[in-house]
């Protein structure tokens, strides 16, 4: 297991230190008991609804393992664009509020998951001719916040994280040739922990040998300097008027 520090969400600056020298920082409470139970009752549908579309287990990230894909259209996800415990820490890390969402989803693993191989989540955009600039060059531009429904255990398949990798330059080992210690650099933590990550950071699932299912909720931003040109009008207009000013803000490229 790896061993690492749950803040609490008014730790800014040491969130932020946190952050920028391992590429992730859990925050502890992230979630309100309210929140938590909103967004697990959203997870279970969501979850349901996709496997008995699959009866076989076949998964769309591996057998037994599934993304939740693009869900912000829903109540339960939206809800995760402005927390309050969240969106200060993410500022501080921009030093901006000028960033915006690019949507929201997460994973779930079913009893039975196998590890899945290390990888990170974006790969190179600048395609620099002259080699001198590559996705690692810059400060993070993609942020993404995992949220625990569950206590993550080393059971029931809870992510690795590998530290420091974020804006590392060498090839992710392939899964025959992972470290021991890169496959038990495990994050425990409580339901309603938040995990803030450079998505470039090494990580990936672990086996569930537990009986229970392990999901986990994200929302995602991108920095405020930073620009993709796959938007989607995700966010139909009665979600978004139920959102606040501050969240319609947020949300500006995915409104229908």
């Amino acid at each position: 297991m790896l061993n690492i520090d749950i803040l609490q969400p008014d730790e800014i600056d040491r969130s932020v230190q946190v952050f920028h020298r391992d590429g992730f920082v859990a925050i502890g409470n992230a979630l309100n008991a309210e929140q938590l139970a909103f967004t697990q009752a959203g997870a279970q549908r969501v979850i349901q609804q996709q496997t008995e579309a699959d009866p076989e287990r076949v998964g769309n990230r591996g057998h037994h393992r599934y993304s939740f894909g693009h869900q912000i259209h829903h109540p339960e996800w939206a809800m995760l664009v402005d927390l309050p415990t969240i969106l200060p820490i993410v500022e501080a890390i921009w030093q901006s509020d000028d960033f915006y969402c690019s949507g929201a989803g997460g994973d779930y693993s079913l009893p039975g998951a196998e590890i899945q191989p290390l990888h990170a989540d974006m790969g190179d955009f600048f395609a620099d001719p002259f080699g001198k600039l590559n996705h690692m060059s810059p400060p993070a531009p993609f942020i993404v916040v995992n949220f625990m429904t569950t206590a993550f255990t080393k059971a029931n398949g809870a992510i690795r994280f590998i530290p420091c990798t974020q804006r590392h330059p060498g090839p992710i080992p392939l899964l025959g040739d992972e470290p021991t210690w890169m496959k038990n650099s495990i994050v425990c933590a409580p339901a309603g922990t938040g995990i803030i990550r450079d998505v470039r950071c090494w990580h990936g699932g672990t086996a569930n040998t537990s009986d229970e299912i392990r999901p986990m909720t994200s929302v995602g931003y991108y920095a405020p300097w930073f620009r993709r040109p796959d938007y989607k009008h995700e966010i139909p207009a009665p979600v978004y008027e139920t959102m606040s000013q501050r969240a319609r803000h947020l949300v500006r490229y995915l409104v229908d």
